[in-house]
């Protein structure tokens, strides 16, 4: 019987070995320092909500954490639980769009409501709780969180994730900012996005062509229904009375 020689199988074991490795590629995504930047920035803008600092978290194509980051002076200075939720949202944007179509993560509040047409999308892809939360805790928030090089998965449907384009319009990953409401983290995220020149977004379902993957603000209040009626399928909750006319002005994404 014809047997593998071992040294071909150490070949095939190194060839398995670099292609994993190459998932975890973050090379062509902004590092730790320009999202920190990028962050800020944005943070530092009028968003509406209850202006609090934020957690931002890069992902790859692929799902892998590349960086993240927070506004604030100390990791205490923001919600603690929000350090998950931006990489969810990181994960969902990326995960649900594609080179020709984007879906922020606030396209994604009405269709998952009970008898959305995504309905169950935000059960899907769980969070893996052992990359998110391992430690040390001291490094969340940095250059080496503990994140960084995994799939923490997890799937957000409201405000606050968004894919990347590159200036060649191809799709490389996810941002997702987490903090305030969700309203004010989509307008941090939408700034943090177009500081950090990764908005080159094709089309989407906001109806804007500017603003392809803006969050919508149609939801029409229906007795007995806490989330109301969307008149396209695409609408998110209006946070208060600032947020719709600040995302109306949002910088439009580069032709």
């Amino acid at each position: 019987m014809f047997k593998i020689p071992k040294i071909a199988g150490l070949i095939m074991l190194s060839s398995a070995s670099l292609a994993y490795a190459g998932e975890n590629d973050c090379k062509n995504l902004p590092s730790y320092d320009t999202l920190k930047s990028a962050l800020i920035a944005a943070r530092n803008e009028v968003n509406g909500g209850f202006d609090l600092d934020m957690w931002g978290t890069i992902v790859n194509r692929d799902g892998v954490v590349c960086a993240v980051a927070f506004t604030g002076k100390t990791r205490a200075s923001q919600w603690p639980g929000s350090r998950v939720i931006s990489a969810q949202k990181a994960n969902a944007a990326n995960a649900f769009s594609l080179r020709a179509l984007a879906l922020s993560t606030a396209n994604l509040y009405t269709a998952t409501q009970p008898g959305g047409t995504l309905y169950g999308l935000q059960h899907s892809n769980p969070v893996d709780t052992g990359a998110a939360y391992k430690g040390p805790s001291k490094n969340y928030g940095f250059h080496n969180d503990p994140m960084v090089g995994v799939k923490a998965g997890g799937v957000n449907v409201f405000g606050g994730g968004l894919a990347l384009y590159n200036s060649e319009g191809a799709l490389v990953g996810g941002l997702g900012v987490s903090g305030d409401s969700s309203c004010a983290d989509h307008n941090v995220a939408w700034r943090t996005r177009n500081n950090l020149g990764l908005d080159y977004v094709p089309a989407g379902v906001s109806g804007d062509a500017a603003r392809p993957d803006n969050i919508v603000y149609d939801i029409t209040p229906q007795i007995g229904q806490m989330s109301g009626v969307s008149a396209k399928g695409w609408g998110h909750p209006v946070c208060n009375s600032d947020v719709a006319g600040i995302a109306a002005n949002l910088p439009a994404v580069p032709k």
